[in-house]
């Protein structure tokens, strides 16, 4: 149990109609949640407004009800609290009802379009190997120390990020590495938080369906750098054009990385394989276990994290060599046929370009590169043509199927992604809608030392489909599908 008006601080309140000095039990914002003695936030989301609910919530032993909008009758012995932004006030609750646990932990952020997971998720396996006990917020997977929870979104819910928290301290965390999304930014999820460092990865086409315009989501990833303290360390990619933006109003201490540009943390590549990489980082070589240029630029931007947080370079090398890729990121496996089948998240214009290439840097061209790739409905629509093309032009064969269709047509997801075929690859183009059966025809269609490339769900085992998820895995049915069609 916690005062009200203990947990009320740093809450941009504009009113308030009742007593703050009551004790309350705990927060929600889902009126469903709620048990006797609660606080409700209400708020007003893209599918459903909260202040729909607060009677429901009262009648359910809700005691405070936290609002942008007063109701018209006020009940008599409930607390209400007016602000400005609910989203808000649930940051700055949720952090006060959890004794503000992002001051206790060194809290690294790590946002961007691409590789915030891969990042995110090594330096977790990095500080882990270095001895300490380590937490991680991601897309993938929540973990404290050893404990792993499921995760649900890219950046969690205000209260679910301090439940956690609170969970790494007492457990005796030394560092939580987070996903930071455009989304948890811009709905105020990492309001209240205290991040020792931020990391930048790039920026490229991706969720226009929720932000007006690119400039809009630029804007919203340079605000997190813009809060940052100045005790606090701001790493960027020098090689983005957006990278230097990032830092342009942070007070943080400014650090940089990148492959062709002048930077803090440079990298040359002196192998491409697809074993993993030889790099040369701020002139010493190191091998490691990651695949293609696009990681070349996550390991700098470990390395550069790692030597920030105070780890020797050396030493910090000797662990980078360790690391084992993050699933569904070029995840890999050869078949008894010698049929190579590449398994990967790419799910925006850039990733897929991206993991294409890489598999161009290290193929002969006396094999077939076959790549099968959807696109996710109820998301960014304006994507789907662009990656067609992209999927056309650097495969030998591309075959366009159902991602996880949500409750979009899966049929006009297709079409729209055809539009954007260019006339001189139509025939190296076929639209499948089932998607297990497009795994099946690509593995029916690869001979011994072709490339399958299986692009856009990487470690997602479900599909969504009219709100049902079914299970869906992709490394699972193509090695499935290959040891049955090599018997």
């Amino acid at each position: 149990m916690k005062k009200l008006k203990e947990i009320l601080y740093k809450v941009h309140i504009e009113a308030v109609h009742g007593s703050t000095d009551v004790q309350v039990n705990k927060i929600e914002f889902d009126s469903r949640k709620i048990t006797q003695g609660d606080v409700f936030v209400a708020i007003k989301g893209t599918l459903s407004d909260g202040h729909t609910f607060i009677d429901k919530a009262i009648s359910l032993g809700a005691k405070v009800v936290v609002c942008e909008s007063f109701p018209d009758v006020f009940i008599d012995g409930i607390t209400y609290v007016l602000v400005n932004s609910s989203n808000q006030a649930l940051a700055f609750l949720a952090a006060n009802y959890y004794d503000n646990p992002s001051q206790k932990i060194k809290l690294i952020g790590v946002t961007g379009t691409n590789g915030k997971t891969t990042i995110a998720s090594l330096l977790y396996q990095m500080f882990k190997k270095a001895g300490y006990k380590v937490g991680l917020l991601s897309t993938v997977r929540i973990m404290v120390d050893e404990v792993e929870y499921k995760a649900t979104h890219t950046t969690p819910d205000s209260l679910t990020i301090n439940h956690y928290l609170s969970e790494m301290v007492a457990t005796g965390c030394a560092y939580c590495f987070m996903e930071v999304s455009s989304h948890g930014i811009h709905q105020k999820r990492t309001e209240s938080l205290y991040f020792e460092g931020g990391v930048f990865t790039n920026l490229s086409h991706d969720h226009l369906d929720y932000h007006a315009t690119f400039a809009e989501y630029r804007d919203v990833k340079k605000a997190f750098f813009d809060e940052l303290p100045k005790t606090a360390f701001a790493i960027t990619n020098a090689d983005d054009k957006n990278g230097a933006i990032m830092l342009q109003n942070t007070m943080a201490r400014k650090r940089t990385y990148g492959l062709k540009s002048y930077a803090d943390f440079k990298a040359q590549i002196l192998e491409n394989q697809l074993t993993g990489l030889l790099l040369k980082v701020n002139n010493e070589e190191v091998w490691v276990k990651l695949i293609g240029s696009f990681n070349a630029y996550n390991v700098l931007a470990i390395y550069g994290v790692a030597v920030e947080l105070g780890i020797e370079s050396h030493e910090a090398l000797r662990l980078l060599s360790e690391l084992e890729s993050v699933s569904g990121r070029f995840q890999y496996f050869i078949s008894k046929g010698n049929i190579t089948t590449i398994i990967d998240y790419a799910h925006t214009p850039d990733a897929l370009e991206n993991v294409l290439n890489t598999i161009t840097d290290f193929r002969t061209k006396n094999e077939q590169l076959i790549t099968v790739v959807g696109c996710g409905g109820d998301r960014d629509k304006t994507k789907r043509p662009i990656m067609a093309q992209i999927a056309a032009s650097l495969s030998d064969k591309a075959i366009f199927t159902s991602d996880n269709p949500r409750t979009e047509d899966p049929q006009v997801i297709l079409e729209e992604m055809e539009a954007g075929v260019e006339g001189q690859h139509f025939k190296k183009t076929l639209s499948i809608l089932d998607r297990k059966q497009a795994i099946k025809t690509a593995c029916q269609m690869a001979n011994k030392g072709d490339i399958i490339l299986i692009a856009g769900k990487g470690h997602e085992t479900y599909q969504e489909i009219n709100g049902i998820r079914h299970d869906f895995d992709d490394l699972k049915i193509a090695k499935e599908l290959l040891t049955q069609l090599e018997k």
